[in-house]
């Protein structure tokens, strides 16, 4: 039953779906007292479940001295079930071509703050992804980036694996003095990377980009807050120059 069950959920059926209908297959026709008992499903939620059902052409039912006698409709009803869901979905498809151009119009209009949250290393990754191959050349990123030991190796290796996409962005950072130990600061020799250190502290692990600001917890579970907004980068974009002349290359 249980095979059953599962295969009807990948046609598209719920969980009490599948259940009633393979109880009614295994009882044929039935008051709702059995189905319940041999569908393992809540008495108050049976009656939508087999409307659904009959609604779905898969379940019929016939009246007897004033009581209802359900029974599950042959099985080539269910592949019926699916043709009128896949015209229903090819209707929807053509719907929805109608309306594209609007929905991408308003893509267009997008607002001029806005905040975005990415989790764990794949999710990162997806930030870096999104941000680094649509800059211009002549872009500069600016960053603040705390080496800790606790998170420093993780932190490593995930840079050096975006090294590809990193390599073709010009990048201005200022780290604290821990950061003197970062293996990928000691890989990573490129003119388009600039890097000076302070042994104060500074505000977090974060990135300018644009009218973008990029901010990164390395604790577990990572977490990447990508935050739209001109007044925010202005402003840390202020600090880090101010930080910047002040900070050591060595």
């Amino acid at each position: 039953m249980q095979k059953e069950i599962y295969d009807l959920l990948k046609i598209g059926l719920t969980e009490g779906e599948a259940k009633v209908y393979i109880a009614l297959v295994e009882l044929g026709s039935s008051t709702v007292g059995p189905v319940v008992k041999k569908a393992g499903v809540a008495y108050s939620n049976v009656y939508d479940i087999l409307n659904r059902l009959i609604e779905k052409g898969i379940v019929t039912f016939i009246i007897k001295e004033k009581t209802k006698y359900f029974q599950a409709s042959s099985a080539i009803n269910l592949v019926e079930f699916l043709d009128r869901k896949e015209t229903e979905i090819q209707k929807q498809k053509r719907e929805l071509k109608k309306i594209l151009p609007d929905i991408e119009k308003l893509q267009e209009n997008k607002p001029e703050q806005e905040a975005e949250v990415f989790i764990g290393k794949n999710g990162l990754r997806t930030v870096y992804e999104k941000l680094l191959p649509g800059l211009d050349k002549k872009e500069e990123v600016l960053y603040f980036y705390i080496h800790e030991k606790e998170y420093a190796e993780e932190a490593d290796l995930f840079y050096l694996g975006i090294k590809d996409l990193l390599k073709k962005v010009n990048m201005r950072g200022i780290s604290n003095k821990e950061g003197r130990k970062s293996k990928f600061f000691e890989y990573f020799v490129n003119k388009s990377l600039k890097k000076k250190f302070v042994d104060f502290p500074i505000p977090g692990n974060i990135e300018i980009y644009n009218d973008k600001l990029l901010i990164i917890s390395w604790k577990k579970p990572i977490i990447a807050v990508l935050i739209k907004s001109k007044s925010i980068t202005d402003n840390f974009r202020e600090y880090f120059e101010g930080v910047w002349k002040i900070a050591k290359k060595i």
